[in-house]
């Protein structure tokens, strides 16, 4: 517990920290911003003057200072307007120029840069000097928004390297719990298959012997189960329709009459690849979570249609229904909608259709009050 507060501690300093270096950079950015600006002015009034003192020279002025101001500013756009005439440009190109549309909305956006400079160049005369920012002027106004963006890109890395390690966490957490529980199944059942031979040499009706090795059949097929998560499993062609209705016919004995089941097939064989033992876990899973919505009593409904390449496995329920928004999240580890679930089950079945099997599976139509329909689908083979 203390372990776990102090690493949370110390997350929320490093993100403090972060955000303040983060904020300090803006700040200092920003102030940098406004010192260029200003500078630039001061430039641009130096430009002023030297417009008036060039207007007003005679044959006996050194305009050498003046002319020289204006040739240093190589980086500032400039133009100096009376009456709507230009009287002086400088970095403005020559189609602007000549054209007094383009000319217009270039003063425009040069007002919305800088203020301009009124100058009086004559008693009563005045000219208007517009000015826009340098080249270096208006990358430094970008810094910010491309130093955030790379501030995001990189808190996008850190979380998805975070999201990938707790997941691979976790599974690896789910593998070894559940080769585990496959373990400890296994002694009980060893002993069990022993039991079930002593009493076959009773004179015990062979019916319950018969009954009691199909459950001991199927802890052993559970067992396999888990001991299949977190390895690779082999995948063979197997027909999909009869390893489907095999899982279908036990379950079906199994639940209370209270639930109509139908099923419905073609007449023939259909090839896939897959692991039989995970592919009974899957149909087991979506007929489970079916009565569950139903609340162990309504219609199921499984049926198996293809098309020129892939064979679909629906399970229908006349449950509740999904929420559009949850189409997703159900198949998120721990998401339940009932009182009493770990919310792993439909993760699972995922897990086992799309990382095992390179298949697909998706609800296909849900509505409120009426059932979902849940669809699994696998790329048809050729058989050997």
């Amino acid at each position: 517990m203390r372990f776990s507060e102090s690493r949370n501690t110390t997350r929320w300093v490093i993100i403090i920290i972060s955000f303040s270096i983060i904020t300090l950079i803006l700040w200092n950015t920003y102030t940098f911003f406004q010192i260029f600006k200003n500078e630039e002015r001061l430039k641009m009034n130096l430009f002023a003057n030297a417009q008036i003192t060039i207007v007003n020279a005679d044959e006996n002025t050194d305009v050498d200072l003046p002319l020289q101001i204006f040739s240093n500013n190589t980086s500032i756009p400039a133009v100096v307007m009376l009456y709507g005439n230009v009287v002086s440009s400088k970095n403005v190109p020559d189609d602007i120029l000549n054209d007094k549309k383009k000319l217009k909305n270039f003063l425009k956006n040069l007002k919305n840069e800088n203020e301009p400079i009124t100058f009086e160049y004559a008693p009563g005369k005045y000219q208007h000097l517009y000015y826009g920012n340098s080249e270096l002027l208006n990358k430094l106004k970008y810094y910010p928004i491309a130093l955030l963006l790379i501030i995001f890109l990189f808190v996008a890395l850190i979380y998805n390297f975070y999201k990938s390690t707790k997941m691979a966490t976790q599974n690896k957490l789910w593998a070894g719990m559940a080769k585990e529980t496959a373990h400890q199944i296994g002694t009980p059942l060893s002993s069990l298959i022993g039991w079930v031979e002593i009493l076959k040499t009773e004179e015990i009706d062979q019916s319950i012997t018969l009954e009691i090795e199909k459950d001991i059949d199927r802890l052993q097929t559970i067992t396999d189960r888990f001991s299949k998560i977190g390895s690779i499993p082999v995948l063979e062609p197997y027909d999909i329709v009869s390893e489907t209705l095999n899982t279908y016919e036990y379950l079906q004995s199994r639940f209370s009459k209270q639930v109509l089941f139908s099923y419905q097939a073609p007449e023939k064989l259909i090839f896939t690849l897959i692991n039989p033992t995970l592919h009974s876990w899957t149909i087991e899973n979506l007929i489970k979570n079916a009565i569950d919505a139903m609340k162990g009593k309504g219609s199921l409904e499984l049926s198996i249609e293809q098309d020129s390449h892939h064979v679909k496995i629906n399970v229908k329920d006349s449950g509740s229904g999904i929420q559009k928004k949850q189409f997703k999240t159900i198949f998120e580890p721990g998401f339940t909608t009932k009182k009493r679930g770990w919310g792993l089950g439909l993760s699972l079945t995922k897990r086992i259709v799309e990382e095992y099997h390179n298949g697909n599976i998706k609800v296909l139509h849900s509505e409120i009050g009426k059932g979902t329909t849940f669809q699994i689908s696998y790329k048809i083979v050729e058989p050997l």
